[in-house]
């Protein structure tokens, strides 16, 4: 039968109860990692699992070669990950430059110019070797069945693969790996990874070796050189993902809790410490001012961020002078509830994602996010291992004088991050490991759910279901189709420059929820799963 796959009705998601539970934004990635707590295994096995597996189903946005941040919950305290990749040791401003032209102000979009160490794989590794139950090797067994006997293409996925495919087919290995028969596979057809099956089975036998120093790392030397880049074996071998401590920001007395820089997290701990300061919760959920005065405070957070976040190392000022108190009390002043206004960076001194998350019934919860940045990454897929490379080189500065010179490259540096897992607490105890993916979207998700849950009580699959907004730069948001015309209306009557738009795969993020409901052995978790995406929250 050759059904119509879109959909004309509004269809409907309810919140799934169990207690243990995996929501990802692929049905095949929820089910491998629910295979693993079937085993035995552990939430953080759970999450390696499903992350493997989405890799595979969900190419346009992750692959073998992303990276990747972690915030879990070990039953009784909180850790955080940081796997972002760094700069090869060949790259400096000069280099760029040299290759690029002197008025290049960052480093290439595509290509192998664009790719950094990739850390997923080392994410995989370091929790697994730390909190996981199961052998390594058997966590990635459900991604290498789905690689080697392939997958029906599902909707939203194929609509951005597709699209992707005009800019990234002249890219090496990108036509060879993700266009079997010359183009875009389509909706229900079978797609197979062969190669990307015995680069998984090469890192689960080695534990990651292989990938880091081994024969993957120098197969991917050798296709950097065959197409003008200049990362190397050594670059690989020399790299380590980093346990970190998050930060905090305290909201409605929950606390919200953020990878540190140089991921984007803080900026909704920022946006947060400044609506504390406001009775939201007396504004119309889904009214102008509300809306008015989340997209206010989250445009005051990324002033702040894009002029000051880098890697931590560079950076010059402290999360910790970003996110006090006084100083977010006196950006609050700075709203006007009659008008949008477009802000500058303060001055905090003082003297193309995945998303998954997991949870099991002994209490430990897992909030995992991976990518490989824009759509496909670089486009670069080496061939014989499958590993499909991010971009995120393209996120650094080779401005010494431009808007962020804390971000400037620099060799072994890690450059500013778009992705983020979050993670909720209340009182020094577990409530919800959630994230919304989307580059930018991801701390404007963040907070606009929260805000839903905390100050509105919305259930977490409405509050992921509600329509968005989307801050961009100056005056201009965009704003979901969905969203209340009167409310569209109102805002753009406050002097914001709106577009409405129905795509929402990247504009408007996507996210999974699992929010604790008591003793897990008892009560279990409440979990939710984005529409915008063709995924689901499954539990037993």
């Amino acid at each position: 039968m050759n059904f119509d796959f879109s959909n004309p009705y509004t269809s409907t998601r309810l919140p799934v109860f169990a207690r243990n539970v995996v929501s990802t934004s692929h049905p095949l990635a929820a089910q491998a990692g629910l295979r693993m707590l079937w085993q035995g295994g552990n939430a953080v096995d759970a999450a390696i699992a499903a992350a493997a597996a989405i890799t595979l189903t969900e190419p346009v946005s992750c692959g073998l070669g992303s990276d990747a941040f972690c915030i879990l919950w070990d039953g009784q305290e909180l850790h955080g990950l940081n796997a972002s990749g760094h700069a090869p040791q060949t790259w400096t401003p000069e280099y760029f430059k040299r290759k690029y032209g002197d008025d290049a102000q960052t480093p290439p979009k595509r290509g192998m110019d664009s790719v950094t160490v990739p850390g997923a794989v080392a994410s995989w590794v370091a929790m697994s070797e730390r909190f996981g139950k199961l052998p390594f090797e058997d966590l990635l067994q459900p991604a290498i069945e789905i690689a080697e006997r392939g997958y029906l293409l599902p909707v939203v996925v194929q609509q951005k693969w597709a699209a992707a495919t005009p800019e990234l087919r002249q890219q090496p290995g990108f036509a060879q790996n993700f266009l079997p028969w010359g183009r875009a596979p389509n909706v229900g057809e079978l797609f197979t990874f062969p190669a990307a099956a015995k680069g998984l089975r090469a890192i689960a036998k080695s534990k990651g070796q292989a990938f880091y120093g081994g024969e993957i790392a120098q197969a991917i030397e050798r296709f950097s050189a065959e197409h003008g880049g200049s990362i190397t074996a050594r670059d690989f071998a020399n790299y380590q993902a980093e346990w970190v401590t998050p930060l905090a920001q305290n909201y409605r007395g929950y606390t919200l809790h953020e990878i540190p820089p140089n991921g984007q997290g803080i900026a909704a701990l920022i946006a947060l410490g400044i609506l504390e300061n406001f009775d939201i919760a007396s504004l119309k959920v889904d009214g102008v001012d509300s809306q008015h005065l989340q997209i206010e405070a989250m445009k005051l957070a990324f002033a702040d961020v894009y002029r000051y976040v880098a890697d931590p190392n560079a950076m010059d000022v402290t999360p910790e002078q970003m996110l006090d108190p006084s100083y977010l009390k006196s950006r609050a002043r700075l709203i006007d509830m009659s008008r949008a206004q477009d802000f500058g960076a303060g001055n905090p001194v003082k003297g193309g994602t995945i998303y998954l998350s997991t949870a099991d019934e002994n209490g430990m919860m897992v909030s995992f996010i991976q990518s490989n940045y824009m759509g496909f990454g670089s486009g670069c897929v080496e061939p014989n291992f499958g590993i499909s490379l991010q971009n995120r080189g393209h996120g650094f500065s080779l401005d010494a004088k431009g808007v962020n010179p804390a971000n400037v490259v620099a060799p072994g540096k890690r450059p500013f991050h778009t992705i983020i897992p979050a993670f909720l607490s209340k009182e020094g105890q577990p409530v919800m490991s959630y994230g919304v993916m989307g580059a930018n979207m991801q701390p404007q998700g963040h907070m606009q759910t929260l805000v839903r849950m905390l100050d509105y009580g919305q259930n977490p699959q409405a509050a992921c279901d509600a329509p968005r907004w989307r801050s961009n730069k100056g005056l201009s948001i965009n704003v979901e189709a969905s969203m209340n015309p009167n409310t569209v209306q109102g805002l753009s009557d406050l002097g914001h420059e709106l577009a409405v738009i129905n795509d929402t795969y990247m504009d408007f993020g996507a996210g999974q929820f699992i929010w604790r409901m008591g003793d897990p052995k008892v009560q279990g978790y409440v979990a939710a799963s984005d529409p915008r995406r063709d995924g689901q929250a499954v539990g037993f």
